[in-house]
């Protein structure tokens, strides 16, 4: 009996189990994870920003797999991939062989070797660090109380993408809430963004771009484009000679794969590995790297992929596939990609969208949460069930 080992249970790596578990393949899979559990990455904001709770956003991995006796479930942390002795090697039990890989580590964050932005900033990667943030925002914005240090009501979001933006819808609808609480001002909270390319939401239209800033802007969000940040210091971030004062500083500038990629040996860039279009890795045909550590040429112009949920998923369905095929002695195929659209919250309660199923669709306001609510509730029941979609609610 060939050993699947998958490491990471993410989107690609929980719904590669899911689909292999459910195959006509005589194969042992193990899955292995840090955590007990599953995070949905694209709610984190939502935690940070304090309208959820971890418990809402997350589920428990061996539950899901309980039922399914070729499945095996490690909770334990990857320190390397020893491709020639083909082992994982972990931290806390002895190394685990395989047959076969699949890779599926997720991200961690990037700091572009920007000095103090390690240090000084607040990532949102997972859920320790969101909660992190969370803590720090909520003692800070307390303080001010006592302090009337204005810095403590400044509040900085470096970065202008996905999770920047949402974080921002969730942040300007809680404040209201927590000025309430813990006694500040509303009115002299100060949100900047800051953003180092000329334009914000350039994956949307102009005209729901447009509305998706003017929106956070009417909630007291100011922008700084065209602004590269040089330095975080602990009460400020910088842009050359400008500072902009802050006692909460989020870090959101970008993500790289996992540290695991670098440290095993794998020919990368950022800790993402460009693959053969069937998904492996060249030169090591009983490997696939699927979701955030993978990097996937678009043939249509030859870039990359964005990594996001949605292909992940696509990628982890290809990829079991072929993997599939494989252990069965068929041939792969190649993996090919159509994107379902784009979902931005700007809160629980509003968003921007534009969705390709049964036509093309651009949507803002409450038509846009909705259509985010139910990509959320679609992809808890796709990597568990119904039973754990209905608890997360």
């Amino acid at each position: 009996m060939k050993r699947i080992v998958v490491l990471g249970a993410g989107y690609a790596g929980m719904r590669m189990v899911k689909r292999l578990a459910a195959a006509k393949v005589d194969a042992q899979i193990v899955l292995v994870n840090k955590n007990p559990y599953h995070y949905q990455s694209t709610e984190l904001h939502e935690v940070a920003a304090g309208t959820k709770e971890p418990a809402d956003i997350t589920f428990d991995v061996a539950q899901v797999f309980a039922k399914k006796k070729n499945v095996r479930v490690v909770i334990d942390e990857v320190t390397k991939v020893d491709q020639d002795a083909k082992k994982v090697e972990l931290k806390n039990s002895d190394s685990l062989s395989y047959d076969y890989l699949v890779n599926a580590l997720g991200f961690e964050s990037e700091t572009f070797g920007i000095k103090g932005a390690r240090e000084n900033g607040w990532p949102l990667i997972d859920v320790d660090t969101a909660l992190a943030a969370r803590k720090h925002l909520e003692d800070t914005l307390k303080r001010y109380k006592t302090s009337h240090d204005a810095n403590d009501l400044r509040i900085v979001v470096c970065g202008a993408g996905f999770t920047s933006i949402e974080y921002l819808g969730e942040l300007v609808y809680r404040l209201p809430d927590l000025a309430k609480e813990y006694g500040f001002p509303l009115d002299q909270v100060k949100i900047d963004c800051i953003e180092a390319s000329p334009k914000i939401l350039p994956m949307f239209n102009q005209n729901l771009a447009d509305w998706g800033v003017k929106f956070l802007e009417g909630k007291g969000v100011t922008f700084h484009v065209s602004t590269p940040i040089t330095e975080v210091k602990p009460d400020a971030v910088m842009s050359n000679d400008t500072a902009f004062p802050a006692g909460t500083i989020i870090w959101t500038t970008g993500v790289q794969g996992s540290h695991i990629i670098a440290d095993s040996g794998y020919d990368q860039k950022r800790n993402r590995v460009v693959v053969e279009d069937d998904l492996r890795v060249k030169g090591q045909p009983d490997q696939f790297l699927v979701g955030d550590v993978s990097a996937v040429p678009n043939p249509d112009n030859g870039r990359l992929y964005p990594t996001t949920a949605q292909i992940s998923i696509a990628q982890a369905d290809c990829a079991a596939d072929n993997l599939v095929a494989l252990i069965n002695g068929g041939t792969t195929k190649k993996f090919v990609f159509k994107s379902l659209g784009t979902v931005c919250s700007l809160g629980p309660k509003t968003g921007i969208a534009s969705i390709d199923m049964m036509g093309h669709w651009n949507l803002k306001g409450w038509l846009a949460a909705v259509a985010k609510k139910m990509i959320a509730d679609r992809s808890a029941l796709e990597l568990a069930d119904i039973r754990t979609m209905l608890e997360s609610d």
